[in-house]
């Protein structure tokens, strides 16, 4: 079991006070996992954030601090952000008892990740592009805000009676995909490539992109593509553009060749 607790990380996107990092802390260490990721936090190391870390000082000391989201999650196969309202574009959406289920199913197999936003703001919309689903909270309509560590709290909580019910033989055993699932970082690959083959196509505007990409990205999110797959689509992108280079090349020569000198 303790295998799969280290293979989850929880992620803190720009926290402005430490004592959530530290109560975070408290709340990892409190259901059984260990691994605390911190993307630009304001104040950290602090003072605050071990006194409120009470005994789990350890998961402070241990936190891994990078300057951006990207460095938080690229080794991940699996990214669940934390979302608090909805969005133009809807995403694959978990509640926190599906979003704990998931999360323990899927460490068996990589890296997995559950992000948490800024306190005030929580996470934009281009952070939550890169998350391969949502998770909602459903707290009381009429007052809705949750204080940063509680909701580190109930996700973490959802993930541990994961573990415990698989223990208890709640869940059939899971067959195995033959290749994993594409980690992050290729997965920000593709779309970079994916982008530029549109703009060579002629089909995408970078200058006027709407939504295009942004619906790429869920489509490809809802797949889950594995890394061979993702090989494949990366080779057809590379024909493609090798193609429309090929044709551009044509017709400038046909264009040289068939004008006139007086």
């Amino acid at each position: 079991m303790d295998k799969q607790f280290d293979k989850i990380r929880v992620v803190l996107v720009n926290t402005s006070h430490p004592g959530n990092i530290g109560a975070a802390a408290r709340a990892i260490k409190n259901m059984s996992l260990g691994r605390l990721y911190l993307v630009a936090p304001k104040d950290f190391p602090a003072d605050r954030a071990v006194w409120r870390a009470a005994n789990a000082a350890d998961i402070l000391d241990r936190a891994v601090v990078v300057e951006t989201l990207d460095e938080a999650i690229a080794d991940c196969g699996l990214v669940v952000g934390t979302s608090a309202r909805d969005r133009t574009i809807p995403w694959p959406l978990l509640n926190p008892r599906e979003c704990g289920e998931k999360v323990w199913h899927e460490a068996t197999e990589h890296e997995v990740a559950l992000v948490f936003g800024r306190e005030d703001r929580g996470l934009t919309n281009e952070e939550l592009h890169k998350c391969t689903y949502h998770v909602h909270i459903p707290a009381n309509p009429e007052y809705s805000s949750l204080n940063l560590a509680a909701a580190v709290q109930v996700l973490t909580y959802e993930v541990r009676m994961a573990a415990l019910a698989e223990k208890q033989g709640a869940y059939p055993v899971k067959t195995q995909w033959d290749v994993p699932p594409a980690k992050v970082k290729e997965l920000e690959l593709y779309y970079e490539h994916m982008e530029q083959a549109l703009v060579d196509l002629g089909f995408h505007d970078r200058a006027n992109p709407r939504q295009t990409m942004t619906r790429l990205r869920r489509l490809f999110n809802r797949i889950r593509p594995d890394s061979m797959e993702l090989s494949i689509m990366r080779g057809v992108l590379t024909a493609i553009q090798n193609a429309v280079f090929k044709f551009k090349t044509a017709t400038d020569q046909d264009d040289i060749g068939g004008s006139k000198v007086d």
